[in-house]
């Protein structure tokens, strides 16, 4: 389990926040559904999808009891009586039949085993209920992992590497169709989309690989991750310099998924 800090990703998830608002558009909802956001981060996706169903309810679950903690902080159930944060593990989902709708964005990439996840999701979700998931696809930030890979590599850097594997688990539609068929769900859409995704300056592009890349910083000494941070930022850049409006831009794709509970 990778730990992440809260407050960190709390300032260096606007990207996240704004596939989210795009992603919570494509649900259509109508007010009342009963609503699980998978991997809920900070809270403020989450929070942004319960505005949208006044007469129903909405969940936010993340493995991060640090993640949970901040959005219960930020969102209290005082001020919102229908949203409602728990700390659980997408690959141990215990709902049965609760919701109309089950979401989740920019997460599930981080997670292995997704048949597990899509079993408990199904097992989740009412009949017929619906799913949104967003996660990286295949071929998501290759100019990123590149540079991550060439690093690591380097003398400096290798030992500390020594069996790593990465976190990263980026899938096609032809994987996710056949798993969700398998379990029973009736896909509707699976689709590569690509994204460019953007930092401001070097500062945002340097607090973005600290928050997102932690896995890897995290394998070095405390001493030596800012050294390793501005390497990689280094590498990249000479790469894919900043454009003219001292923005960097990283390609990514996401892996859109929509099905339906069969019967």
């Amino acid at each position: 389990m990778h730990k992440w800090d809260a407050i960190d990703y709390q300032k260096n998830s606007e990207v996240q926040l704004i596939w989210g608002m795009e992603l919570i558009a494509k649900l259509a909802l109508q007010g009342h559904e009963h609503i699980l956001d998978i991997g809920c981060g900070d809270g403020k996706v989450t929070a942004e999808i319960a505005t949208h169903v006044p007469h129903g309810r909405v969940v936010g679950i993340d493995s991060s009891q640090e993640m949970v903690d901040l959005a219960c902080r930020t969102f209290p159930m005082s001020d919102s009586p229908g949203l409602q944060f728990i700390q659980m593990d997408a690959r141990e989902l215990t709902f049965s039949n609760e919701f109309d709708v089950i979401f989740s964005n920019a997460v599930l990439h981080w997670v292995d085993d997704h048949c597990k996840v899509l079993s408990g999701i199904y097992n989740g979700l009412k009949t017929p209920g619906k799913i949104l998931l967003q996660m990286g696809g295949r071929g998501n930030v290759a100019g990123m992992i590149a540079v991550m890979r060439s690093i690591t590599e380097k003398a400096q850097w290798k030992e500390y590497f020594m069996g790593f594997i990465s976190p990263f688990n980026f899938y096609g539609p032809a994987e996710y169709s056949g798993w969700l068929s398998e379990i029973g769900f009736n896909p509707v859409r699976l689709e590569l989309i690509p994204k460019d995704m953007t930092q401001r300056a070097r500062e945002g592009f340097l607090g973005w690989i600290r928050t997102v890349w932690h896995p890897f910083i995290h394998r070095v000494p405390e001493s030596k991750q800012q050294e390793f941070i501005r390497q990689a930022a280094d590498l990249y850049l000479t790469n894919r310099p900043m454009d003219m409006d001292g923005l960097v831009h990283i390609d990514a794709v996401r892996l859109e998924v929509e099905a339906v509970k069969g019967s």
